[in-house]
């Protein structure tokens, strides 16, 4: 026994347990990056070292002083200060570079520039450099405009720089020139001669022997304007003197001068040269100056002039109606009768030269100097401007004579064809700003039939955005006759015809035509709907696109006279009625024709006032819900809905509003058919998976309608904000509950999932109740009530965060919303691909084809949220980003999508149709930008809303040929 004994506990000593290998921790290296005190910042000795090793030095050391605290800055710069007084005078490059390092130190906040100014000052004394110095004055340049209330270094370095304006090298003169443009204080002087007196000084240098020291004079001109300084009369003769200069720079600035003085001085009268007796306004002789440099030989030069005219807008009348006339005038002097020369003949004393028959008294005297045989003033200058073989000449051009235009009725007729003759430019860019530009004088002008056969010409361009732009224009235009209009409907319909993409854009053309040309429209009516005073005609196809836009046309004209409907045929009752529902942005309403019709039909209901009357009335019916039993209200809200989306479809200015209550109102019905069912009494076990899986449908639903309801509709207040927020909260807590019951009931393996389940939604209660108490708003009752027990639940007791949740979730009401009208929804609409096409697009399989995608976006605030999506037979679902310069802002919510989507597929047996729409992303972790999960930020949980239906196209992808 004593030996079984020994030998068991030998046994078990000696039992080994086997365990498996596991792997062995991996050990993080954490570096951290000690941070840069001063000295390590310090800059590193250059001595030794050649100019080209040096300048690698600083660029490396530049790179590091974007991550300068304001306390190393002061011992940063006197390192580099330092480094400066220790290089010797070869290294002109290297002395330029520590300069530009020190200006870049100086410009971090908190550092004393004016000691450093001081120090500046010091070293431009004593240096002989030319390029030292120029950099030495930018920096002092940058410097003081850091210095916005040291008046007294602006003086020192002012009078520094004027020290130097005698230095023989240009580029000194040049910067010295510009820091006293741009720090020059002559504000405090008081006397009217110390305040010109650094104007008379850069007016000294205007006349400098290098062109770039004439024109950096100029530009401190300029700048002293941009300062607020009032500008001297003086200075404009000098600078139209200066218009004749060789280099083109400095005729530039001098136009831009003169410009500045023409609105400065506008009515000042100057003596017309070459007459003692004739004056004229500063403002007609500074447009004629502008204008004779739209002949000058640089683009920049000709471009810049046609661009500063179309600001001049108190030039003289007949100043502007020279410019599109290309006669020549006489000099502008006033042509003197015979009295007055024979008056001042004999008053000069002067001898008859004998070369004229009856002439007492000599010629007088010309100056070579003053003879131009081009000077041709303003003659002619949108003309030649318009000729330009240069584009963005052509383009300043039409900017300039569109803005003259507005201001002036007169000259708008005047320019009409010039403006006309634009529209067969061979750049496109020219001719869509020649269509936009007469837009906006439309109001001014009156069409003719010739001009008119020009534009409408345009209507077969390949471009979509010209033919567009065209129609835009056509609906704003006045005709002059009947023959006008019926020649605009021609080509429209030819339009049509030829580009079937462009319906829409045509049909809203057609509708101004017929609101602004009705008295033209009555004339054509029998022509239009092909009506015989004896015999019946066929009843025109419904289908036809064409015949549609006619009767767009006519009964927009019918809504402003009352005549036209007498010669209406019966059928086009009937085809109002249809119209008018189909259509209802592009038929209006007619009481005329409505009157013959079913007056209860259309009547009460046929304007906006009628539906919106019928719109607050159905949500009068939201606010009984909270009185009924629960089968009542779910029959009421069944009801509320279908009216609500007839009173969208109705009427567009009312789709928004509607939208928002119906969607809403949807929520409240699917989560009352939810907690209407018996099987909440049911024991979670013995549940059906059916009924459980139908709970989870309605709670997902009740979701995706939130997201609508906060992503899709601006204009939300606060309070509709979090009626929102806890509809979802709702919705989260029927999806929690049903997956709780589920969970519950396998408790034993499904322990750990039910946990986290718990946590989750704890934590996003918790972050939620934080963003409602940092917004204000008030919870309901149910909300209320969660928030207040969230603090006593625990994750990990599942069982009695499920009882207290049931109970609140059936017992609470959901209370009602009715917003305001306020509201904008968020839509797209795709105008190509059209869809419906039989024939289908056949490409290789494996290669790709290309899909033109052009579709309006309205009140999109965010274009980076804007995707295609394209949906294969496969039930595959691919997503493509639109580049930024794929969208055209036509306002601030209002954008323009054109787009290439490139597809690519395997090789199919039957041809199929792909559906292609535009939809907007979403991250459903967020809300309002804060994050209610935390790790919202990652891209998995992008989401996507249907801004529009899906247009299906039919596609092919076959075989490779071998």
């Amino acid at each position: 026994m004593a030996a079984h004994l020994k030998k068991r506990a030998y046994e078990e000593y000696v039992q080994s347990v086997t365990q498996e290998d596991r792997p062995q921790p991996v050990k993080l290296y954490i570096h951290v990056r000690q941070r840069q005190d001063s000295c390590t910042l310090f800059l590193p000795t250059l001595e030794g070292s050649s100019a080209d090793q040096a300048l690698t030095t600083l660029l490396d050391f530049g790179s590091n002083l974007t991550h300068l605290s304001s306390a190393q800055t002061e011992s940063v710069a006197q390192s580099i200060l330092k480094q400066y007084q220790q290089q010797a005078s070869t290294y002109i490059s290297v002395k330029v570079k520590l300069l530009q390092l020190l200006s870049q130190v100086a410009l971090t906040p908190g550092f004393r520039v004016a000691a450093l100014a001081g120090e500046l000052l010091t070293l431009l004394t004593s240096t002989e450099s030319h390029r030292v110095k120029v950099q030495l004055l930018s920096s002092l340049t940058s410097l003081g405009r850091s210095l916005f209330d040291h008046a007294d270094i602006h003086d020192k370095m002012v009078e520094a720089a004027k020290q130097h304006l005698s230095d023989l090298h240009h580029t000194v003169r040049c910067e010295c020139l510009s820091l006293i443009g741009a720090l020059s204080t002559i504000e405090r002087v008081g006397s009217k001669k110390e305040e010109k007196k650094y104007q008379r000084l850069l007016c000294t240098y205007i006349d400098d022997q290098d062109p770039r020291v004439r024109q950096s004079a100029l530009k401190a001109m300029l700048t002293l304007h941009q300062r607020g300084q009032r500008l001297d009369l003086s200075i404009y003769q000098q600078s139209v003197k200066v218009l004749s200069d060789d280099f083109d720079g400095v005729r530039l600035a001098a136009l831009k001068l003169i410009w500045v003085l023409s609105h400065v001085y506008p009515e000042e009268m100057l003596a017309v040269q070459g007459s003692s007796e004739d004056k004229l306004r500063l403002i007609d002789d500074g447009f004629t100056n502008i204008c004779q440099m739209v002949n000058d030989q640089s683009v920049n030069v000709r471009s810049e002039a046609v661009g500063l005219l179309g600001s001049l807008h108190l030039v003289s009348p007949k100043f502007l109606q020279q410019t599109l006339d290309k006669k020549l005038m006489s000099g502008l002097r006033r042509k003197r009768t015979s009295h007055e020369r024979q008056k001042e003949s004999y008053a000069s004393g002067d001898w008859s030269t004998g070369q004229k028959w009856n002439d007492d008294a000599p010629k007088e005297l010309i100056d070579p100097c003053n003879v131009s045989l081009i000077n041709s003033g303003s003659c002619g200058a949108f003309v030649h401007g318009l000729e330009d073989e240069f584009l963005e000449v052509r383009s300043a051009a039409l900017d300039s004579l569109c803005e003259l235009a507005t201001h002036s009725p007169s000259f708008a007729r005047l320019s009409l064809d010039f403006l006309v003759d634009m529209f067969n430019d061979e750049i496109e860019s020219v001719r869509l700003n020649a269509i936009c530009s007469m837009r906006k004088i439309t109001k001014h002008i009156v069409l003719r039939q010739d001009q008119l056969e020009i534009i409408l010409n345009v209507l077969d361009d390949f471009s979509r955005e010209i033919r567009e732009a065209l129609h835009e224009l056509l609906c704003t235009v006045v005709l002059a006759t009947k023959s006008c209009l019926s020649r605009s409907l021609h080509f429209l319909m030819r339009n049509l015809n030829k580009y079937p993409q462009d319906k829409s854009s045509i049909w809203n053309c057609l509708k101004h035509l017929g609101k602004s040309h009705h008295d033209l429209t009555l004339t054509l009516v029998p022509e239009l709907l092909g009506t015989h005073p004896y015999f019946d005609t066929p009843e025109p196809d419904m289908d036809d696109p064409a015949y549609i836009g006619v009767m767009i046309l006519i009964l927009n004209s019918a809504a402003e006279c009352p005549t036209m409907v007498s010669l209406f045929p019966d059928y086009t009752i009937r085809h109002y009625s249809y119209l008018r529902d189909s259509l209802p942005h592009l038929v209006p309403y007619v009481k005329y024709i409505s009157s013959r019709s079913l007056e209860s039909s259309h009547g009460p209901l046929s304007d906006e006032q009628g539906h919106s009357i019928f719109l607050a009335q159905t949500l009068e019916n939201v606010q009984h819900l909270d009185t009924m039993s629960r089968q009542s209200a779910v029959s009421l809200m069944q009801l509320i809905i279908r009216d609500l989306h007839r009173v969208s479809a109705a009427e567009p200015g009312l789709s928004a509003c509607a939208d928002f209550c119906a969607q809403y109102i949807q929520c409240q019905l699917v989560l009352n058919k939810a907690l209407s069912e018996d099987r909440w009494n049911i024991p979670a076990p013995l549940c059906p998976q059916q009924s459980a899986d139908t709970m989870l449908a309605a709670a997902t639903q009740i979701l995706d309608f939130s997201y609508q309801l906060e992503h899709l509709f601006l204009g939300c207040s606060k309070s509709e904000q979090a009626s929102i927020i806890q509809m979802r909260i709702r919705g989260w807590s029927l999806e929690f509950l049903v997956q709780l019951r589920g969970k519950l009931s396998n408790s034993a393996s499904k322990q750990g999932a039910t946990q986290g389940t718990c946590q989750q939604y704890l934590n996003r209660l918790g972050l939620i109740k934080r963003y409602f108490s940092a917004a204000g708003v008030k919870p309901d009752t149910f909300t209320h009530a969660l928030f207040s027990e969230m603090n006593k639940l625990d994750g990990t007791k599942a069982g009695i965060l499920a009882k207290l949740l049931q109970p609140l979730l059936l017992h609470h009401s959901i209370p009602s919303l009715l917003p305001s009208n306020k509201l904008s929804k968020v839509t797209a609409k795709i105008q190509e691909p059209a869809g419906g096409s039989d024939n289908p697009l056949r490409f290789t399989a494996g290669l790709a084809l290309a899909i033109d995608v052009d579709c309006m976006l309205d009140n999109v605030q965010d274009v980076n949220r804007i995707k295609i999506q394209v949906k294969f037979p496969d039930c595959q679902v691919q997503l493509f980003s639109p580049k930024t310069s794929d969208f055209r802002s036509l306002s601030p919510l209002r954008h323009r999508l054109q787009m290439q989507v490139y597809m690519s597929h395997s090789m199919w047996s039957d041809p199929c149709q792909i559906q292609v729409s535009v939809v907007m992303t979403y991250n459903p972790d967020k809300i309002g930008g804060n994050p209610v999960v935390r790790g919202a930020d990652r891209a998995s949980k992008q989401r996507t809303l249907n801004l529009c239906e899906p247009v299906k196209v039919f596609v092919m992808p076959r075989p490779a040929k071998k």
